[in-house]
């Protein structure tokens, strides 16, 4: 498909799809005032999943035996596009997020972000670090939470160094490590280009989980390369 047409088509998709989540988000708003976590979860990967309908594109899963969901994890996925913690939630809705705070400026989008418990990364001072941290350990009590290492999309389709903000976490709970592969999300739609390439292929690999015996004696930066060499072996 031409880039000329792919622009056109660009615009009112996304009209489509903002117009699309504020229903979602107001058909999910009441449910959650009730704390009816699983219906919402439900509806949430639903309307995840058919977003990539919507955009003419086919979502694969690979690696789906994988994972355990009465198992607790800290998922760990390259990042470059803003469909990326959509196409988590398309598998995974009953995971939290962490990540940049801008993205809780997106009209809408900010309110679904609401709904799945994401934590937003503040302006590192102590007083804030200390809260998100907080909500961090709160948060993997009950549940899996999910961050993007790399801190913010790539730029140029490789992944980028990873920040060991994960690593507290990791020391500090029971709790093993989900390595994620996210495979032709830059060429969809990342953050430096307008268009929606609508002929991509996308693929999310899910690989073994990597058990908190296997890496907790390692060094930080001997558990970063770790995990991002399992995440690379997909990526190629």
């Amino acid at each position: 498909m031409p880039s000329g047409i792919k622009k056109i088509l660009t615009v009112p998709v996304f009209g489509l799809l903002y117009i699309y989540t504020a229903i979602g988000v107001l058909l999910v708003i009441p449910l959650s005032w009730f704390n009816a976590r699983k219906p919402v979860q439900v509806m949430v990967k639903y309307w995840a999943k058919s977003v990539f309908i919507i955009m003419f594109t086919r979502l694969r899963v690979k690696g789906k035996e994988n994972v355990n969901k009465k198992d607790k994890y800290i998922l760990i996925a390259n990042h470059s596009s803003l469909f990326d913690i959509i196409a988590i939630a398309s598998l995974y809705p009953e995971v939290s997020w962490f990540g940049h705070e801008r993205l809780m400026k997106i009209p809408v989008f900010r309110s679904y972000l609401k709904l799945i418990e994401y934590i937003p990364f503040k302006e590192p001072t102590i007083k804030n670090t200390r809260q998100m941290l907080e909500q961090l350990v709160a948060k993997t009590q009950d549940r899996s939470i999910a961050i993007f290492p790399e801190g913010t999309r790539t730029l140029n389709g490789r992944i980028s160094p990873f920040y060991r903000g994960f690593i507290y976490l990791f020391r500090t709970r029971e709790i093993g490590i989900l390595p994620i592969t996210l495979k032709g999300f830059y060429d969809l739609k990342p953050k430096n280009r307008f268009y929606i390439n609508f002929g991509s292929r996308l693929e999310l690999i899910i690989h073994k989980p990597i058990p908190r015996e296997e890496l907790i004696d390692r060094s930080d930066e001997e558990i970063i390369d770790a995990v991002k060499n399992v995440i690379e072996s997909a990526y190629c």
